[in-house]
């Protein structure tokens, strides 16, 4: 035993190999050769594959926060610390969301991905309003994130157009007052006259006399 082996593992009885605190950097092919000098076949071999399984950390999960009735609503679920790789299950106020490709739940469409986590309503419904988690699961065990609430609101419809209205007469409004500034002259430019010009006085004594270049 040599290297990083010489503190973490052991031989026991000459024959079993004991690996303590293993990683995953331990995944690999081990080698055990057996000799028998007096046997008629003085040497064997046999190969053992190792395959170190890692515990799912706390998957990130994301979830809106408010979604209009009738939108699409995309919920990610992911963690890249498992071996072998994780996959996923979605909860509903800590009920099971169906895995299928395309399911009904509570009257709301929707296609949830066990391998890449990602769960998505194509058009919410007020039903849909509630508490989301993500469980990642592999042969190691599992990991949960915490739940996060999902708010699905009605569109204002009326609210919106009466906003838009107001809006309108709002320029409408600005648009009149700019014009009847015009017309009183507020935004007249201050222009000399041919009328109010003053030649400027000749200075006592002196005499101007014009050349070719004036």
């Amino acid at each position: 035993l040599s290297g990083d082996f010489a503190t973490r593992a052991e031989i026991l009885s000459r024959t079993s190999l004991v690996i303590k605190n293993t990683t995953r950097m331990d995944t690999a092919t081990y080698r055990c050769e057996v000799a028998a000098p007096a046997d008629t076949k003085t040497i064997d071999e046999i190969n053992i594959q190792l395959t170190v399984q890692v515990k799912p950390m706390t998957p990130r999960c994301t979830v809106p926060k408010a979604v209009p009735v009738g939108k699409s609503a995309s919920l990610h679920c992911h963690e890249n610390e498992g071996y072998p790789k994780s996959t996923y299950s979605w909860y509903r106020n800590s009920e099971p969301l169906s895995p299928d490709a395309k399911s009904k739940h509570h009257n709301s469409s929707y296609t949830l991905n066990p391998t890449t986590g990602t769960l998505v309503f194509h058009a919410v419904h007020k039903g849909d309003t509630g508490r989301y988690s993500c469980i990642a699961t592999n042969d190691a065990g599992f990991a949960k994130c915490e739940e996060q609430e999902m708010e699905v609101y009605d569109l204002n419809i009326g609210g919106i157009i009466g906003g838009v209205l107001v809006v309108l007469a709002v320029l409408v409004l600005i648009t009149l007052g700019i014009c009847c500034a015009y017309r009183r002259g507020y935004f007249a430019n201050s222009k000399e006259s041919g009328e109010s010009y003053k030649t400027p006085a000749k200075p006592d004594g002196v005499n101007y006399i014009r050349t070719d270049d004036e």
